[in-house]
């Protein structure tokens, strides 16, 4: 490595030897500071550490040299804590997605910056860095992206509060928005629920003793089974047949399933309705399975789209897309409809009331009690005075 020294021994300008750029470091302040020249002409460089050092002298005689730790810093030790703290009870691709928002726009963004110095304002900055349109394609990030960014940008200055890198956290909200829209999760209505199941139906029947016949049945039954139990997506993967019973219903006699729910709320119990019985029965005598085999051991992601897209039903009318998690929201709309008591749907469904109140029941007519709302005062008749 070749090394030359200035201003009396304080500065010293080298280049590694894998490297054509010269470096320059300095020792000021108990701590050594480094920074490239970014130029390979000596001369040049040895000019750029005088302004350097100088620089940081004035800095240092006004208390403005900060040494202090940087986002990349806080990101690295949030990562470093939040895997195994959170093993077990978070999705590994919720975890990995906070790694990928780190590397890709957060850490270059942000990663050499004081902590101190990350303030609402620059956090306002990205926000509208992130909204350049892209170069290539034209594309900006979604508002549900953006969000997802600013969760993990919030975390990490979480951490470095904990570690008490900072006094106190900036402002991460966005400034100038108006109040969102009510808006609704999308859902099958009746009529279209109808058009999905006997589009399926028909489907078996035309293939009849060929070999997609199975593929064909099972998600047939996979959307009546959905759409009766309000399950998850990913609960539904995890469900083995040893999780379901039959029971039945003491109130009205019918036969409905019982199910050990294991999934993102961890374990719950939930009751179906009558429909889901005869799908999980042809389910039983298809498979003859055993109790540890998989109620649903193929993806039907990709079937499932193909059939919204022949039933044109992909998206609803207010351009929402639709995926097997519609199934899920349209049990709890067909509950809500038929009056069902909001608090049990929660309870089965494994939600909150409030998130019912929020994504479903705001745009549902039956939620609206009519009586209740259409109240009149009683006006006493006025009787002349004898």
């Amino acid at each position: 490595m070749t090394s030359h020294s200035i201003l009396g021994d304080k500065v010293r300008v080298y280049r590694r030897a894998n490297s054509s750029l010269w470096q320059c470091s300095t020792y000021l302040e108990g701590r050594e500071w480094r920074v490239s020249s970014k130029t390979d002409s000596l001369a040049l460089a040895k000019e750029f550490a005088e302004d350097w050092y100088l620089e940081l002298r004035g800095k240092s005689r006004i208390g403005q040299l900060k040494m202090e730790r940087t986002f990349a810093d806080a990101a690295k030790q949030f990562m470093t804590e939040y895997v195994p703290l959170t093993k077990g009870e978070r999705n590994p691709k919720y975890v990995k997605d906070h790694q990928a928002r780190l590397d890709n726009h957060l850490i270059p963004f942000f990663g050499k910056l004081g902590l101190s110095t990350i303030t609402a304002g620059k956090v306002q900055e990205f926000r509208v860095m992130r909204l350049v349109p892209h170069p290539e394609t034209g594309k900006v990030p979604s508002r549900a992206t953006l969000h997802h960014e600013t969760v993990t940008l919030r975390q990490v200055m979480k951490t470095a509060l904990r570690h008490d890198w900072i006094s106190h956290l900036p402002d991460f909200s966005a400034p100038y928005r108006a109040s969102g829209k009510i808006s609704h999760r999308a859902w099958f209505s009746p009529e279209e629920y109808k058009r999905l199941y006997t589009h399926t139906r028909e489907r078996i029947k035309t293939a009849k003793g060929m070999p997609w016949e199975y593929p064909l049945a099972q998600m047939h039954d996979y959307i009546l089974f959905m759409a009766n139990t309000g399950l998850r997506p990913d609960e539904a993967n995890r469900l083995e047949y040893r999780d379901v019973t039959f029971e039945t219903d003491p109130d009205n006699g019918e036969r409905i399933l019982l199910i050990e729910v294991r999934g993102k709320r961890g374990f719950g119990y939930c009751k179906s309705t009558t429909g889901a019985v005869h799908p999980f029965e042809r389910l039983v005598k298809r498979n003859a399975p055993k109790p540890t085999d998989l109620v649903f051991p193929q993806d039907h992601k990709k079937q499932f789209n193909k059939v919204l897209t022949d039933c044109e039903l992909k998206t609803d009318r207010e351009g929402n897309r639709r995926s097997a998690y519609s199934l899920r929201h349209t049990y709890i709309c067909l509950r809500l409809l038929e009056g069902a008591d909001i608090y049990q749907i929660a309870k089965n469904c494994r939600t909150s009331v409030e998130m019912i109140e929020k994504h479903y029941a705001v745009h549902l007519k039956n939620t609206l009690d009519a009586k209740a709302i259409n109240v009149r005062r009683k006006v006493k008749a006025v009787t002349a005075e004898a």
